[in-house]
């Protein structure tokens, strides 16, 4: 996991919603993303935008929600990346990728991650934490 965070670019588009921790959110927040990176001009993106928006928000709501408290997620567009953050309430432990076993339906997001991401990481917040991945800007073939 790549702790070090790189926004050294200013975002050129940026977009923040907070979800109620449920699980109607997920597609909610999964739907945006994709919307998002339609809109933005990178329409190559949409699909990974979705699933990586998904995995976060999914480890959020599952690791991470406290009943009274909203879900962030947060898209930001700059000249090299499209990052995606998701911010729960709890930051007492951070997310670790592991080996799930054949038979468990659970356990692969940040695997998922980790693959379609070109860099993932999180941020310690004074409440809560910031799971982050982020999509290279790359021009079509």
């Amino acid at each position: 996991m790549d702790m070090d965070v790189n926004m050294d670019d200013e975002p050129t588009r940026r977009d923040v919603r907070n979800y109620p921790p449920r699980q109607d959110s997920v597609p909610k927040a999964r739907r945006r993303a994709a919307w998002l990176a339609v809109a933005w001009g990178w329409p190559e993106l949409a699909a990974d935008a979705a699933l990586l928006t998904s995995e976060l928000t999914t480890n959020a709501l599952v690791h991470g929600s406290l009943p009274d408290r909203q879900l962030r997620v947060e898209l930001r567009l700059t000249g090299a990346v499209l990052r995606i953050e998701v911010t729960d309430p709890k930051g007492e432990r951070l997310p670790e990728p592991r080996e799930a076993a054949d038979d468990e339906q659970c356990g692969r997001g940040l695997q998922i991650v980790s693959a379609l991401a070109d860099r993932w990481g999180a941020s310690d917040r004074i409440v809560g934490k910031t799971i982050w991945a982020e999509l290279p800007l790359r021009p079509p073939v």
